[in-house]
């Protein structure tokens, strides 16, 4: 049974793993910062705990489900038909009361259901109607999608929810609209609702369904077979009705002196972060991580403090959680929240910097430091030799490959090393030594491309 906090979301904590210590006039500090929420509900709490979502206890919620319905659907005729089956399995995970819409996406955004720039509630007889609706879905047309996202956007700001979240098919290439378009819907959609984003068969572009998940801090995956997309996007809505808050930030204060070099996501997936800083008062920060169910995740922090001597020791970092409101009073400090009404989550971690003689001290880097360094060169690693392959650079690529094969293996990225496995054979792991195929199934390159930034956790 799904384990419910008095008020209604998870309880969070913040864990912090580093080597505290630096040589005399050591100035950067690495530290993982472990946060997780527990007593809120599962992802996937709609299944595992059904009578308590059936009876309101979960958080209000509105989902749009973009269904792309471009010529290309029709080819095969069973790629439409299964995105139609699709659909309405997720339609069918979503719990009463949860406020939905479907939309059809072509060179335009068209409303599928319910219609007249509304949304629907969900119950019995209003997923029937969906369903219904979803059977005239036919294919025809062109891509454009970020007007699919503004109409989702649109639809989902009209109502009063905690909880705004998009499902995204498409299995073509974004032909209709120029890139800055897309870029400019990603831009207007961030922080007004998260958006997971899926690309079926293999004549779509892995960087732009990736691009749209990172920009609205959601998952991406590739579905080359679309007979597997029910059981995907059941799974996607579990997950999303899982969600119990939205919105929260990572805030991270640093003092005089210091400088926050970089802020990134490294468990579940690699998302960088840094660039996404809004500020938040003196020397204070706030970092999107999107909305949370029950779950952990893994964020590196790099700072850069001023040079000490020995035996001198500082609060290099302070991290926390909150939560923006729209009214109200906060119980957090104006000096912390710049002015902002902010609720705080209550959890905090504390990133410290001790300057030693010891050198044994000084020079041992925290395992959860390097595991997750050797994680995000992994992701690197498969994305430039992937690249390098496309470009004819055999050496090069072999050579990148070659490292990822090498870094999935120490670190146990057993689910790496397996895609890695279809595009390269590999002759000795431990030191990277690979060839490429000469002849690899673009559906397992699209994959391996797709999920390259998935990671796994650092053994306890």
């Amino acid at each position: 049974m799904a384990n419910f906090s008095k008020s209604g979301v998870p309880r969070f904590s913040v864990d912090v793993y580093q080597n505290e210590y630096l040589p005399e006039g050591g100035r950067e500090v690495d530290a993982i910062v472990t946060v997780t929420a527990t007593g809120g509900g599962t992802i996937g709490g709609a299944v595992a705990a059904p009578h308590l979502y059936a009876s309101g206890r979960g958080p209000s919620a509105a989902v749009a489900l973009m269904v792309d319905c471009s010529g290309s659907m029709d080819y095969p005729p069973a790629k439409m038909r299964n995105a139609r089956d699709a659909t309405a399995a997720a339609i069918d995970t979503l719990r009463d009361g949860v406020r939905f819409a479907v939309v059809g996406g072509t060179h335009v955004a068209k409303e599928v259901y319910p219609g007249g720039g509304r949304l629907a509630v969900a119950d019995a007889t209003t997923r029937e109607q969906a369903k219904l609706a979803l059977r005239r879905l036919s294919a025809g047309g062109g891509t454009a999608i970020g007007t699919w996202l503004r109409l989702a956007d649109r639809l989902l700001s009209s109502a009063e929810v905690e909880i705004r979240h998009g499902i995204l098919l498409t299995d073509g290439r974004n032909e209709h609209e120029s890139p800055e378009d897309l870029g400019r819907a990603l831009d207007d959609c961030a922080g007004r609702f998260t958006c997971d984003a899926r690309g079926v068969g293999t004549d779509w572009e892995v960087k732009e369904v990736t691009g749209i998940a990172s920009a609205l801090l959601g998952t991406a995956d590739i579905v080359a077979d679309p007979a597997g997309l029910a059981a995907d996007f059941t799974r996607m809505m579990e997950a999303a009705m899982g969600k119990e808050v939205a919105d929260v930030a990572l805030r991270v204060w640093t003092p005089v002196g210091a400088t926050l070099k970089f802020v990134k996501q490294v468990a579940p997936a690699v998302e960088e972060l840094t660039g996404r800083r809004t500020e938040a008062g003196p020397r204070a920060g706030d970092y999107p991580t999107g909305s949370w169910g029950d779950e952990s995740r893994d964020y590196h922090l790099c700072v850069e403090v001023p040079a000490a001597g020995i035996g001198q020791e500082m609060l290099a970092a302070r991290v926390s959680l909150v939560v923006p409101q729209a009214g109200g009073t906060s119980r957090s400090s104006e000096a912390e929240s710049g002015g902002g009404t902010v609720r705080n989550l209550g959890a905090q971690g504390l990133v410290r910097a001790v300057w030693t003689d010891d050198l044994v001290a000084s020079t041992s880097i925290s395992p959860q430091v390097a595991h997750y360094t050797g994680q995000a060169e992994l992701a690197q690693a498969i994305r430039q030799g992937l690249e390098l392959r496309k470009a004819g650079d055999i050496d090069g690529a072999t050579a990148k490959l070659g490292r990822a094969v090498q870094l999935a293996g120490a670190s146990g990225n057993a689910d790496t090393a397996k895609l890695l496995a279809k595009v390269v054979d590999v002759v000795d792991a431990t030191t990277g030594t690979v060839r490429l195929k000469a002849k690899v199934e673009e559906a397992d390159e699209m994959t391996l491309e797709t999920r390259s930034t998935k990671t796994v956790r650092v053994k306890k």
